[in-house]
């Protein structure tokens, strides 16, 4: 958690506020991020939530709270390189129809600052690209506050069918080759939610089926 924040406090261009939110935890991690929260005040606001709700639900309550017009989202164990804000907003800012944008992320030990593209090259994302696989990691999206859709309850694969729904809504959706985000083990590693690999992928089935049912997407697509 210590290193996610820096690498948020840590940005060239740092966020107009940051919105840290405690999903019911009985680790300590409340009065720690209670302390943070008087140390960086203003800037910093903490939201706790009376019962563990998964990590869709927790960001829907950081997304009702937020004031600003563009969210980012990073959980605890994820971190961004020391010039994600920097890059993405200087592209959002030349590309103002674009309604969700991430970019690219990848395994790191440790520096979170190493040289990047200043100016990538960006990648239009349709429902069929989005289809053969995910290609936004939810540690880098940016997308708009005021867009009608929020992350599901379930607690797997609640990013990418909001991603889905965004983009066959008809919004503009891009990716950045750029690499402007870090985990710190395997996606799908033993331990944490994306260690149940087969739970993941039949939620990522549900996710398609859903978007069949709820768009009418022809066979043709679907298979």
């Amino acid at each position: 958690m210590t290193r996610a924040l820096e690498s948020v406090l840590g940005q060239t261009r740092p966020p107009a506020e940051i919105l840290l939110v405690d999903d019911a935890s009985d680790d300590g991690s409340l009065e720690l991020l209670r302390e943070l929260e008087k140390r960086h005040a203003p800037q910093i606001r903490v939201l706790s939530l009376e019962t563990n709700c998964g990590p869709g639900l927790a960001r829907n309550a950081g997304w009702g709270a937020a004031t600003q017009p563009w969210l980012a989202f990073l959980d605890a164990d994820d971190a961004w390189h020391l010039r994600k804000l920097e890059i993405q907003w200087n592209w959002l800012e030349s590309h103002p129809n674009v309604a969700l944008c991430g970019h690219a992320s990848r395994l790191l030990a440790d520096d979170v600052g190493s040289p990047v593209e200043e100016h990538p090259h960006s990648t239009s994302l349709s429902a069929k690209k989005m289809l053969v696989s995910n290609r936004l990691p939810t540690r880098s999206v940016m997308l708009r506050r005021d867009l009608p859709f929020r992350f599901g309850s379930r607690r797997y694969s609640e990013d990418y069918l909001l991603w889905m729904e965004i983009i066959m809504a008809g919004y503009p959706a891009y990716r950045l080759e750029s690499t402007l985000a870090f985990c710190f083990r395997p996606d799908f590693s033993p331990g944490g939610l994306s260690g149940s690999l087969w739970k993941h992928e039949k939620n990522e089935l549900v996710v398609l089926r859903t978007l069949r049912e709820e768009y009418h997407m022809p066979w043709t697509t679907w298979t």
